[in-house]
């Protein structure tokens, strides 16, 4: 079997509010409740399992998820409609702006425990996808 990314753990200062809020801004569904996990899927077989801790354990992350253009428009609507703060960047010097890097469109913005959410429609540099 090759290596794949099965799962991995987000930190949260709400499991359900933050894994809704990333449900909700993709359309995509919960997936299992277990324990102090709500996991939801992607579409490659990973899932992101949202965990509740104290807010001063949370260190903010990164996280980049390739969408299709269709998606991408979705999700930028409802980020607009939302007022969530967006920005074209990771610095935030370019906000209310998307990127066309590669080609692609790209968005930058934070998700309610902080971290650092982007959506791209081109992977960086066009590296092909297996």
């Amino acid at each position: 079997m090759s290596v794949q990314l099965n799962h991995t753990i987000i930190h949260s200062r709400d499991n359900r509010e933050s894994a809704e809020f990333f449900t909700d801004l993709l359309g995509l569904e919960i997936a299992a409740e277990w324990g102090p996990f709500i996991a939801v899927a992607l579409s490659n077989g990973v899932t992101l399992d949202f965990a509740t801790i104290p807010p001063e354990h949370i260190t903010p992350q990164h996280y980049a998820f390739l969408v299709s253009g269709a998606e991408f428009d979705a999700a930028y609507d409802k980020i607009r409609a939302r007022g969530i703060r967006y920005w074209a960047d990771p610095h935030q010097k370019q906000p209310d702006e998307i990127n066309r890097n590669d080609g692609g469109k790209g968005v930058y913005f934070l998700d309610p425990s902080s971290h650092a959410m982007e959506l791209i429609t081109v992977p960086y540099g066009g590296w092909p996808q297996k």
